[in-house]
């Protein structure tokens, strides 16, 4: 999302938009209570990345909204075509809808007409819809105060039929701008966000979702990619005996060889050798033999690496529930997989030469991938740091064939210094 959808850091999302809140500097005072309209609103421009102001970036934040929409729409066509194997479809409409919400606020803000103002007009047209809100509203539970449980989220026709009219009316609000026909003409402008926000509640309404849980959801996920201040939290074996901790500086020698025709590399830790020798392990080569500068990485930034763990004999052994599950096989194999996944998708980037940063896609995948796992609670933007970081690295590696990586835990960093 160009204009801040993000995922949030590891907790659980019904309860992370009120922690966050917190953590964020009182984000809407008192975090229990429901979540304003314009308070959300005026949330949208602690995460914009449109480098354009006011109206003049409208027309980007149009096209995020016309997007978030057609996620919708796709979700909802998964879940009719694959029922019950598509399990992931409560979760995937509260979110896209908490990203309609965002784009949606966003472009109302930039027209400078508050949410609020634009929710008093909803109830003014009912003839196929009974809106089930307070008059006035202030929140998004005011929006909904219908007595259905928000347990279920539906998939019927006339689910389909409230998100097509949703998506019509956004394509008439693109169509308007695209026209020319709104940019100086507040008055259409206005009439045309109040359909869209009067369609985007009825689909709600009828699909049995929480604007207020997916408004929070999205808050959540917001600033666990672009947070307020960068909080890194504890490091995962504080509190355990040092002999079980990872080093909290490390500096890993990176040495390239190439014995009777085979090239591998050697790791060299206070000059013992570390693991066994590497290669590219494919006939295409491609430098994989310096991969392991990722686990550096997720141990220097995120704290966090089952496999230097097992390297370095450090498993956690002292609590045999911490070393089986945190320490143990399966955790190793995940990260071994992310290492591999990220590698050959930074491969396919040009190695995040340019990157400042990566795509959501791209970090939800590796959230989900170690769900259940002490490293769920790390925010994506430790991970974003950590890969990145990973890759400026391993280029350095490519580039001089050897090196040293440097961490250091304290500082959440990892470095590269050439060998003498």
């Amino acid at each position: 999302m160009g204009c801040g959808k993000i995922l949030g850091g590891g907790i659980n999302m019904a309860a992370d938009g009120r922690a966050l809140f917190r953590n964020q500097g009182s984000l809407f005072g008192d975090s229990d209570r429901p979540i304003g309209l314009d308070e959300f609103q005026t949330f949208t421009t602690r995460t914009d990345r449109n480098d354009k102001s006011g109206v003049d970036g409208l027309g980007f934040v149009l096209l995020g909204l016309f997007g978030e929409v057609g996620s919708l729409l796709s979700a909802l066509k998964k879940k009719q075509r694959d029922k019950d194997a598509f399990a992931a479809y409560h979760d995937e409409v509260i979110e896209e809808l908490g990203d309609a919400l965002w784009y949606f606020a966003n472009a109302a803000l930039r027209a400078e007409l508050p949410l609020s103002q634009i929710a008093r007009s909803v109830p003014a047209k009912l003839e196929d819809w009974d809106y089930n809100g307070r008059s006035g509203a202030s929140t998004f539970e005011d929006l909904q105060q219908s007595e259905v449980p928000f347990a279920e989220v539906l998939a019927g026709e006339e689910v389909e039929h409230r998100l097509l009219a949703l998506a019509g009316k956004v394509g008439v609000l693109l169509a308007d701008w695209s026209e020319g026909q709104i940019k100086e003409n507040r008055d259409r402008l206005s009439a045309d966000l109040v359909e869209i926000f009067r369609a985007l509640l009825m689909a709600a309404d009828d699909a049995h979702v929480s604007l207020e849980q997916a408004a929070r959801n999205n808050v959540a996920k917001t600033l666990g990619r672009w947070p307020d201040q960068q909080h890194w939290g504890p490091l995962f074996d504080e509190g355990f005996p040092e002999y079980e901790q990872l080093p909290r500086q490390m500096r890993v020698e990176f040495i390239e060889r190439t014995v009777n025709g085979r090239t591998f590399v050697v790791q060299r830790w206070n000059g013992v050798n570390l693991g066994s020798p590497l290669t590219d392990n494919r006939h295409e080569k491609d430098d994989y033999r310096y991969h392991d500068v990722f686990h550096l990485a997720f141990a220097g930034i995120l704290g966090w690496s089952p496999t230097m763990r097992a390297l370095l004999r450090l498993k956690r052994k002292s609590r045999p529930e911490v070393d089986e599950n945190e320490d143990g096989a399966r955790a190793i194999i995940i990260e071994e997989g992310i290492s591999t996944w990220i590698f050959n998708h930074g491969l396919r980037q040009a190695e995040f030469r340019n990157a400042t940063s990566l795509d959501y896609g791209m970090l939800k995948a590796v959230h989900e991938l170690v769900r259940g796992y002490e490293v769920e609670m790390r925010p994506l933007w430790q991970w974003e740091r950590a890969i990145l970081e990973g890759f400026r690295v391993f280029r350095e590696l490519k580039k001089h064939r050897n090196g040293a990586v440097i961490i250091d835990l304290t500082k959440r960093t990892v470095d590269f210094e050439e060998l003498p």
